[in-house]
């Protein structure tokens, strides 16, 4: 981070900001240098954040292996990598330890565990990578506070509204969750508890409802971001759409782990969007298909579906066909193919 750790929590959990235009609220606001006021403000503007909601706060020094990760953040700890927490763990080291607690809340009825993390899923990450890579004596710095899991919640994505490295596509899953399971699906009120537009709010929904098989098409969900993303799904509405824009996704996806194969870079998030967007529109897929009827007039072989992936040939059964029949009936399936630019060698 450009900016102390310090500095950035406490400006994280400061007056929340404004609105943008495009409902979006904007990187939280430096706060004041001196300690006394910086740790005031932290504190007054949890409770503020949680509404009253926080009855006590208590900073302890734990043992990460006995804090699990709370589900309904939005980040994926699976998902955290040494390179990509390089930053705040070269930054532990330096300042001696974790300066910057994170927010935790107890748990009842685990064996394993006695609090789970709310707010600071990477310093979690990053103290137990420390523990295992030369530093066993790192402790995991928490505040345990009494949230409920809508105040959980809140606390969490003000947090990561800040985090470029928390997608947009996990964080509209996180919101569609979330609108189910802590309000009811009112998507007014709980716009208006995370004081964003409810028209923002309502397009991260529609993303979140972006099927898997389709997000495979891209070289990894980070980068599926809104605005893009939200035509896919609205495109995504048209039953006749889908059909031809799962399909691009399965072949996108072949040639995605082909070109990762033979070391090749990944293709671009926005030719990505391109071709599953033109997808509906593409003249191959809605061409008829090629059908060799016998001299019977009974149908006995046909083109089922010619893409990038390859061609798909039916022979019928009972057609009376015999096998050299069939084989140059087969020549003739692919030379219309290659006649029409929809050919193995395309």
């Amino acid at each position: 981070m450009a900016r102390k750790q310090s500095d950035y929590l406490a400006a994280l959990l400061a007056d929340e900001p404004a609105e943008t235009d495009a409902g979006a609220p904007p990187a939280p606001p430096v706060l004041e240098r001196s300690r006394g006021t910086t740790l005031l403000n932290r504190e007054t503007a949890l409770a503020r954040v949680t509404s009253g909601e926080v009855r006590q706060v208590t900073q302890l020094l734990l043992d990460p292996t006995r804090v699990r990760i709370w589900p309904g953040n939005a980040r994926s700890y699976k998902h955290l990598t040494e390179d990509g927490c390089r930053e705040l763990i070269d930054s532990i080291i330096a300042e001696g330890g974790q300066k910057v607690p994170a927010v935790v809340r107890r748990v009842d009825g685990d064996p394993a565990h006695d609090f789970e993390v709310i707010a600071g899923t990477r310093r979690h990450w990053s103290i137990s990578w420390l523990r295992a890579h030369s530093y066993p004596e790192m402790q995991f710095v928490a505040q345990v506070a009494s949230l409920d899991d809508e105040a959980a919640f809140r606390l969490a994505d003000l947090e990561n509204r800040a985090r470029k490295d928390v997608s947009d596509l996990e964080r509209a899953r996180n919101y569609a969750d979330a609108l189910k399971t802590h309000y009811g699906n009112h998507l007014t009120r709980m716009a208006e508890r995370l004081k964003v537009s409810k028209g923002w709010l309502s397009k991260m929904v529609k993303v979140a409802q972006i099927p898997d098989a389709v997000i495979a098409a891209f070289a990894s969900p980070a980068d599926v971001q809104l605005k893009p993303a939200y035509a896919l799904a609205q495109a995504l509405d048209d039953k006749a759409a889908t059909k031809a824009i799962q399909g691009a996704a399965r072949e996108l996806a072949h040639e995605q782990t082909a070109r990762r194969d033979r070391g090749a870079d990944p293709y671009p998030a926005a030719d990505v969007f391109r071709r599953l967007l033109d997808a509906p529109n593409d003249p191959a897929d809605s061409a008829p298909p090629f059908t060799w009827t016998t001299p019977h007039g009974r149908p006995g072989l046909s083109v089922q579906s010619s893409n990038r992936q390859g061609v798909t040939i039916r022979l019928h059964a009972g057609s009376g066909a015999e096998t050299d029949e069939l084989v140059d009936a087969l020549r003739q399936a692919l030379a219309h193919l290659e006649a029409e630019g929809r050919g193995l060698k395309r």
